[in-house]
């Protein structure tokens, strides 16, 4: 009975290595249909009545059904970016569509860069997966 129980063992232990495995954070959101990935790291937000810094932020980013357009949910009460459109660039890069010294936000699979400005809210974020 005690084989038994050590060979149930090995098998429990080796499909939870393997399912642990497979839980992958090299997803790379320039090549799924679908994508949805947590960057850590530093994000601000200041606007006429805020001003949230913090160095331990998180970006929650997930790509919507159009295929181009992506949403970016910000820890610390910082608002959310919906929508925002992106071009791939090179292999695994994408870069929003129009940046300009204002706006620019790059993604790949591991890291998130942004300043994004508008109607005098802006955003920035420096995080990796």
């Amino acid at each position: 009975m005690k084989n038994v129980f050590k060979i149930l063992g090995v098998f429990v232990f080796l499909f939870t290595a393997f399912s642990l495995s497979s839980c992958r954070d090299d997803d790379d959101p320039a090549d799924n249909d679908f994508f949805a990935g947590t960057y850590k790291g530093s994000v601000s937000y200041t606007d006429s009545d805020n001003n949230i810094s913090t160095d331990n932020g998180e970006v929650f980013v997930t790509k919507i059904a159009s295929g181009t357009k992506y949403n970016f949910r910000f820890s610390n009460g910082i608002p959310e970016l919906n929508g925002l459109e992106f071009q791939k660039q090179g292999d695994n890069t994408l870069v929003m569509v129009n940046s300009n010294a204002l706006v620019y936000v790059r993604i790949d699979n591991n890291e998130l860069k942004m300043i994004y400005t508008v109607d005098g809210k802006t955003w920035r974020a420096n995080c990796t997966r």
